[in-house]
């Protein structure tokens, strides 16, 4: 069988809702019985009660450190515990097969991203904003989930950006090049703030003041000056478009938007958090404004639900939805 698509929303919701009662001493056998023919009724319902169990185990994991975003290290730890423990889901689950064991492991576990950061200089854990200061007196902040490698030598300043975003203020040396490199291409500070984030095959860059030089992997160049974003890839590099600080805010703790719809900012509100974050359909499009803190991620979910026809449901204390308002008759 190929591989296993992403369950639905309303699947998602059904296993979670089902998990809840499960796991509470309210469900009797004939709550179990309709459970059973629930997941026995289609692959895409066991699946997505594989995602629950695979999402608990692994948050689980994340209470055991004082601090719930911990270290990138304490994450590497505790998933070797969830992989230690996790067992098959049994035989209604079983049968998904290896594309849902890939999909599990890709959307609820930390582990590709530790195994591509375990050698890095500096890195971030989910939700954790970092600032550094670079031995030449740059400064560099680590956003979200991030890692970086320095290299620095009588020749060049290099940060390799192994994974996520970060925002550079350079220090001046005419003699010592500032570079930052990605799978993409090289970047070149001159005299500049600018930010750089990878997104799959892709890299981003937002300049801010200065300027920055761009060499992709197949020798495409271009200079982006101040107040200008650019997304460039192995082959080449995309039209210039406007940009402003507020692709900096992170830096500072909160993400301000305009005009974004809301889709597009539970996507950003998931970087910053561990667990589940649904997001009905119906609601995805609708448009928001304003400034909302990362660090609390639950309050800025609140804000929304005051602001934009929609409610926040926390079903378990690691799997929230957002769904549509519900009707006052």
């Amino acid at each position: 069988m190929g591989h296993a698509s992403e369950p639905s929303h309303e699947s998602l919701e059904q296993a979670a809702e089902w998990y809840a009662l499960l796991r509470s001493e309210e469900a009797d056998a004939g709550d179990r019985e309709r459970w059973q023919a629930w997941m026995a009724a289609a692959v895409e319902h066991r699946r997505a009660w594989g995602y629950v169990e695979s999402v608990s185990r692994h948050f689980a994991t994340l209470q055991t450190t004082p601090d719930p975003r911990g270290t990138a290290e304490e994450l590497w730890k505790a998933n070797d515990r969830v992989m230690q423990r996790r067992r098959a889901l049994g035989s209604l689950v079983a049968v998904v097969g290896i594309g849902l064991a890939g999909w599990l492991t890709w959307r609820s576990t930390p582990l590709p991203y530790l195994t591509r950061t375990r050698n890095a200089d500096y890195r971030t854990a989910t939700g954790e904003i970092r600032e550094i200061a670079l031995p030449d007196g740059s400064r560099v902040w680590l956003n979200t989930a991030t890692a970086i490698h320095e290299a620095y030598d009588a020749r060049y300043r290099t940060l390799s950006l192994i994974e996520g975003e970060i925002l550079i203020d350079t220090a001046s040396d005419p003699s010592r090049p500032f570079v930052v490199e990605t799978p993409q291409g090289r970047l070149r500070a001159l005299g500049t703030r600018f930010t750089v984030r990878r997104r799959g095959e892709s890299s981003e860059l937002s300049v801010h003041a200065g300027a920055v030089e761009i060499a992709t992997q197949s020798g495409a160049w271009n200079v982006v000056p101040a107040g200008r974003r650019t997304r460039f890839t192995h082959d080449g590099i995309a039209p210039l478009a406007p940009t402003d600080s507020a692709r900096e805010a992170w830096s500072r703790g909160v993400l301000i938007v305009e005009d974004m719809r809301l889709g597009e900012l539970v996507e950003e509100l998931r970087r910053y958090r561990s667990g589940h974050l649904g997001l009905s359909p119906t609601v995805a499009d609708l448009k928001v404004f304003g400034s909302f803190p990362i660090d609390d991620t639950d309050a800025t979910l609140d804000m929304l639900a005051s602001a934009l026809p929609i409610r926040i449901q926390r079903r378990l204390p690691w799997w929230v939805s957002i769904e549509p308002q519900a009707d006052s008759d």
